[in-house]
């Protein structure tokens, strides 16, 4: 399912080896539902033909400022005017001095000067190169005037040395890209988000868990991230990096997430409960560990606090949202849900489809119904989900969506 319909991106490519990733990031766009105008430098054509990415793209690839097809001659702007966003990747040295010092002596760097839209840069270079004073001096400059650095990261280079400055790979500038383009409709606000499971120790080793990989809350965060708003991530256990931007509280067992949450909760507008919180926990933990015998062993289990409704419970709660994984009777059981703890929305799926996977099915409930999204990646699903939260939001606090936090 595509994100990214009806989306203009400009993608411009400089003189560098990593220019043949430059290809697969145009192939990742198309297939996405994305329009893309290719704009190559001189140097450029030396490592990749404009016939290749004409041949992806779709439509003409632009390289020369002097002859680009507009009847008023004003090309070097028009073609920028329409983008939504500006991509250079690889970026070189050389070109990144370029768009610091404000120069434009080809049609890439004009365009870069003439735009009306967001720019983001993906840096490829020597190691020497991306470590000089002069380049870093650049980077500093760039992120200054607002320009979005995507990369680089640490890895083999095309000269036999390993070091930073090596090109992102296609994917991940194309999930930076797609990033870029999401509409900030959480400008402004504070959004508290759980992921991941607990962990409730039975003794000094062993506990009780269960098979979530956070990967639905983690994605919901960096959703969020992407529509304007402040992040906290309270995270259980994963293998999982932080979104970049987001504030990351770990915690193990659902007492430590219950703390975090009632911590951070009142200061947020939006709390979204993703997280896999064991229901019980041992009754009485072991400090040592207990040694195995031969005969059966009896826990006491207790439940542990509902986090998601002790918040949605207060007098003056932010807009709460659930999630629900059902092994059956997914709808009926969720809606349950969602009456019982008093929910503007909650997000179900189905649980052995979802815990672990890369991809997911929701369905979205809320006072006016329900709302299906089909199989997709987490992300995807994310930055949908994100989307309905906003609209409910703003139907149900206008104001606060208007007031801008410090």
């Amino acid at each position: 399912m595509s994100t990214n319909s009806f989306r203009r991106v400009l993608l411009g490519i400089t003189g560098g080896i990593a220019a043949y990733k430059a290809a697969e990031l145009c192939r990742l766009l198309v297939k996405d539902g994305t329009d893309v105008r290719v704009v190559m430098t001189e140097a450029a054509c030396g490592f990749i033909t404009p016939a290749s990415l004409q041949a992806l793209s779709g439509k003409p690839v632009a390289t020369d400022l002097w002859d680009d097809g507009a009847e008023n001659g004003m090309g070097h702007i028009e073609l920028s005017r329409d983008r939504d966003v500006i991509v250079i990747a690889p970026a070189s040295a050389d070109f990144m001095a370029k768009l610091a010092a404000g120069l434009a002596d080809d049609l890439l760097s004009t365009l870069c000067l003439a735009r009306e839209c967001p720019l983001l840069v993906a840096p490829a270079m020597n190691r020497q190169m991306w470590e000089n004073a002069a380049t870093q001096r650049n980077v500093k400059q760039l992120i200054a005037d607002g320009v979005q650095m995507v990369g680089p990261t640490s890895g083999d280079q095309a000269c036999g040395e390993v070091g930073q400055g090596r090109m992102l790979e296609a994917e991940e500038i194309f999930q930076a890209v797609l990033a870029a383009l999401q509409p900030a409709v959480l400008s402004g606000l504070r959004v508290l988000v759980t992921a991941g499971p607990t962990f409730e120790a039975i003794d000094a080793v062993r506990g009780i868990t269960n098979r979530s990989s956070g990967r639905m809350g983690y994605a919901v965060a960096q959703a969020a991230l992407e529509a304007g708003a402040r992040v906290t991530l309270v995270s259980g256990p994963t293998a999982l990096s932080a979104p970049a931007r987001a504030h990351l509280v770990p915690v193990v067992s659902a007492q430590d997430m219950l703390e975090a949450v009632n911590a951070h909760s009142p200061e947020c507008d939006i709390f979204i409960s993703v997280a896999a919180v064991a229901d019980y926990r041992a009754a009485h933990p072991s400090a040592q560990k207990m040694k195995k015998a031969d005969q059966a062993l009896t826990l006491e289990l207790v439940p542990t606090v509902d986090i998601l409704a002790s918040v949605a419970g207060r007098p003056n709660p932010p807009f709460c949202v659930g999630f629900a994984a059902e092994s059956h009777d997914l709808e009926k059981f969720a809606e349950d849900k969602r009456r019982r703890k008093k929910l503007p929305l909650l997000a179900a799926n189905i649980a052995q489809d979802t815990i672990g996977a890369e991809e997911s099915e929701l369905v979205l409930l809320d006072e006016q119904g329900r709302h299906a999204l089909p199989k997709a990646p987490k992300l995807t699903q994310a930055r949908l989900l994100i989307q309905h939260i906003a609209r409910l939001y703003k139907a149900s606090t206008p104001l606060k969506l208007k007031a801008v936090r410090p």
